[in-house]
Order: C-alpha cells, then structure tokens, then sequence
C-alpha cells in the first residue's frame, strides 16, 4: 500500500491539526489572558511549526523510511548502543494520548449534539466506541480506511470553509450573518478589550503554547510512514511546505471567526465546543446540535489519521524487536494490516480514556504529550545540527533537502524554551490545571525518559551480565522473518552468531 501526495498531506497534519481547532480555542484564550496574546501565540507556535517543518523535510529526505524521530534519533546518537531505540520506545508507548484527547472531544460533541449532560460515563463511553471503530477500520481494511479518512478530511474542509466565511460575513456586517438576539454580543476586537487579561505570566504562555504547538503537531506525523509514501522525498519537498501554509491560514482565519461571533465569556466557558456556540450564535440552538455531528465525523477522520500513523510506529517498534511480543506485533496478519500493533495502542488509549479524571485529563494529556515531543525535538534538532560537525562528517550527511543552519538553531533553542520554561511556578492567580499541581506533566515526561534508560540498562547492560553475555562490542544482530515476512532484528550473543550481518545502510 502506497500512498498518493494527497493522502501524504493527510497524514501530515490530521493527527494534530485541524480537529484542535474545534478544541483548545478556549484554553489557548485562558492561558493568555487576552485575544490579543491568543493571536501571538497562534503566530510564534506557527514561526515554530515551520521551522520544525524544514527540520523535519530534511531528516525525511535523508531517511525516507518509516519511523519518524525513532530512525533519526538510531542515526545520530549511536552509543550507547541500543538505548535510544529503547528509550524512544517508552515514550511510543504513551504516543495514544492523542488519540486518547481525540476520542475525548469526539464524544463530548456526540453528547452536546444529543442534548444529554455531559458526564464522565456517557462521554467515555462514546470515545471507546470510536476507539474501537477506528481499530476495526484500520486494523482489518487499511484502503477502506484511508478512503474513509481521506473523505472525512474533505469533509472537514468543509466544515472550516464553513465557519471561516460565515464569521467574516459576521465581521463585516453581511444581513442574516449576525449575532442572534439573546446570546451576548462580542466586542473582542475593540482595541481597548483586544489586549484586555493580559499578563498571564510566561508559565501561562508556555501553556497555551503547548496547545498551539498540540495543533501544529503533524508536521513530523508523516514520517512514520515514509515507507508507504509514493516516490517519498519528492512528495514530502511539494507537499509539507504547502501544508504548513494552509493550516498557518486556515488557523488564523478560524480565530478571527470565533472571535467575531462568541463573546469571550462565551469561549472561556465553552470548554472544548466553542464550534458548536459559534453556529448556536449565529444559526440558533436546532443548527447548533445538527453541525454538533458533523464537526464529531471531522475529529473522527482526526482520530483514523492518528491511529493509522501510531500503529505503524508500534509496528516499526515490533519489527526491530524492541518491545515484548515483537513477532506478532510486526505482523499484518490476518487482513494485510497491523492490527496486533494497533491492538496494542488501542488497549492504552482505552486505559486512559477510562482511568483518567475528568476535568483536567484534557489538559494534562496535551501537556504531557507536547512536553514530550519537545523533549524528542531538542535531540532531534541538536542531533541534526552535530551532522554538520567534524566528528560526524564520517557519516556523509548529504539529504536532497539541507534547511538553513539559522532554522535548525531556532527550532533548536524553540524546544529548549519549551521544555525549561514549565519548571517556572506560574504567576500568581494563574493556573496550568484546577486540581492538579503545574509541574505534573513535567514530572511524568521526565519519568517516562528515565523509564525508558532503565528499560535499555535492564534488557541491554543488566540482563546480558547476568548471563555472562557481552552484548556491546560482542554481540550482533540476527535476522529472524516474522510469519509474514518481515524481517525482525533480534540481539543475541556472538558466542551462537559468529558470521556477522552486513551493516545497516541509510537512505543517503
């Protein structure tokens, strides 16, 4: 299965992009305080997306190969051997956050458009089912699924032209496109309210920040999947640029939408359906619940995007023999398709989905994820960046794509503040969570790191003493096939290997 530059620019920007927009608008508005900061930070989270964008062209180019920042990170930090593999796996392991937030927000917008209370068990309820319903897609037919996934995300297309022209219609002044009597008029872009808030202090910015960043996120996603991408360093030189320029539009548009239509009491109340008040607002409450659905299948195709991508991260993982299980984990039997690693991704999301209190689960599952990724992205770009180094110029770093120096510094030093800035206690009467300490999500990113450095000493250094096996310096690779075929990597002593395989070869 290959896939065509379309469902290319799918991949790149579903899993993150697109159904936020439906989502975080009103946390983004809590963390800055103001409109006028909501709109700064939607401009530096872009400015950061583009540069992580070029970085990301780059590393593709040269290594044009599924797995994403797991290949880039084996390329550049080569010892000790095997612990970024490892490493790297333990976070792919909390990777379904996404879709864990994603299911989320589709089943608070199945439940608004059924006009039932929200609660923790019905809006749950609904998001296992989609979990579940994404699994079956594309864990059984993976065409079916990208043709499914690709429709919705035309749908969507839709749904934002929608929004988008119906709130400059509204600015404007356009009769039968206003504010519907009853509902609370805004005045968000009079001077003297726009910057009205600010001052959250920079924790607080980092915050919205994440959320931002939690929209831009797919300009690595397509990576994981290069290997099924048609003719992959052309379509990803063509295709992201022209991504990351219609969503940076797109975005901005929306937000100029929202704004002109709900007030910001509205929003910052809204939770996560300020989509749903935006045509309550200008349509009545009978338009409101109707396009309630619509805006549930946009996040739906959101979530098929995601899992499809995260599945062959665990698969990648599998074939490699990294994680427990790994034969049956890189199979794509019985249908063709990975439905033992998307099994495995679809029992944590539900975990979470289930586990997780409602309230600021949202919250910190964004927080944990982007601070994780920001964590990745620093090695990533610093990684890159040692390439253009003497002691690296053995490896002969040459992709058809080169991004500026300037650009991987800045995406550089962009992650560093990232990553430093959520250890600053926020100013006073602000607040990352309402019940949860501001430092938690820190906590556990840096946790699950260390988890995975144990997981490497324990499986790579411990064990191997224990049994009197040296496996750095004096131990190989076998190759095994796993029933499909695929082959699966798989360490074992040089004492009952003795012929070594050929070394591993990277896409110059």
């Amino acid at each position: 299965m290959t896939l065509s530059g379309y469902t290319w620019r799918q991949q790149a920007f579903e899993p993150g992009r697109w159904k936020s927009i439906f989502a975080t608008p009103s946390v983004i508005l809590r963390a800055s305080g103001s409109v006028g900061v909501a709109f700064l930070m939607w401009l530096v989270g872009a400015c950061i997306a583009a540069t992580g964008t070029a970085v990301y062209m780059e590393l593709g180019t040269g290594l044009p190969r599924s797995g994403g920042e797991k290949n880039y990170l084996e390329y550049i930090y080569r010892k000790p051997k095997f612990l970024a593999t490892h490493t790297y796996s333990v976070y792919a392991l909390i990777a379904p956050g996404h879709a864990t937030a994603n299911s989320v927000v589709f089943g608070e917008y199945v439940i608004h458009s059924l006009s039932l209370v929200p609660s923790r068990y019905n809006t749950r309820l609904v998001a296992v089912l989609c979990l579940t319903f994404c699994l079956l897609t594309h864990g059984t037919t993976v065409k079916w699924g990208l043709r499914l996934q690709n429709a919705l995300g035309m749908f969507k297309i839709i749904i934002l032209f929608m929004i988008t022209t119906c709130g400059m219609f509204c600015l404007v002044g356009v009769p039968g496109f206003g504010v519907r009597e009853g509902y609370d008029p805004p005045n968000n872009f009079k001077w003297k309210h726009f910057w009205e808030g600010s001052g959250k202090g920079t924790n607080a910015f980092v915050t919205g920040l994440y959320n931002v960043m939690w929209s831009f996120i797919g300009y690595s996603n397509a990576n994981y999947a290069l290997s099924e991408i048609r003719d992959p360093v052309r379509t990803i030189k063509r295709a992201a640029p022209a991504a990351m320029l219609l969503a940076t539009t797109v975005y901005l548009f929306i937000n100029v939408a929202y704004f002109s239509v709900v007030s910001k009491a509205d929003i910052l109340g809204s939770q996560r359906i300020v989509a749903a008040l935006f045509f309550r607002n200008l349509f009545g409450p009978t338009a409101e619940k109707t396009l309630s659905v619509f805006i549930a299948l946009s996040t739906l195709g959101n979530l098929l995007s995601g899992q499809f991508i995260r599945g062959r991260i665990a698969q990648e993982l599998g074939r490699e023999a990294v994680l427990p299980f790994s034969p049956i984990l890189a199979s794509n039997k019985p249908f063709n398709a990975p439905l033992a690693a998307l099994f495995a991704q679809y029992l944590v999301s539900c975990t979470l989905v289930l586990v997780l209190p409602p309230g600021d689960a949202y919250l910190f599952i964004i927080g944990l994820s982007s601070y994780s990724l920001a964590l990745i992205n620093s090695l990533v770009s610093f990684g890159l960046l040692l390439l253009y180094t003497p002691l690296y110029r053995i490896r002969n770093w040459n992709p058809p794509f080169q991004s500026p120096k300037i650009i991987i510094v800045l995406f550089f030093l962009s992650n560093i503040f990232l990553v430093s800035v959520p250890l600053i206690p926020p100013a006073l009467g602000s607040r990352v969570y309402d019940h949860l300490p501001y430092w938690l999500h820190v906590f556990v990113a840096l946790s699950v790191s260390l988890t995975g450095v144990g997981y490497w000493y324990v499986r790579c250094v411990w064990l191997p003493r224990r049994k009197a096996i040296s496996w750095s310096g004096n131990g190989s690779f076998r190759t095994t096939v796993s029933p499909d075929m695929f082959s699966v990597k798989l360490l074992l002593p040089l004492e009952k290997f003795w012929k070594p395989p050929p070394p591993l070869v990277w896409a110059a």
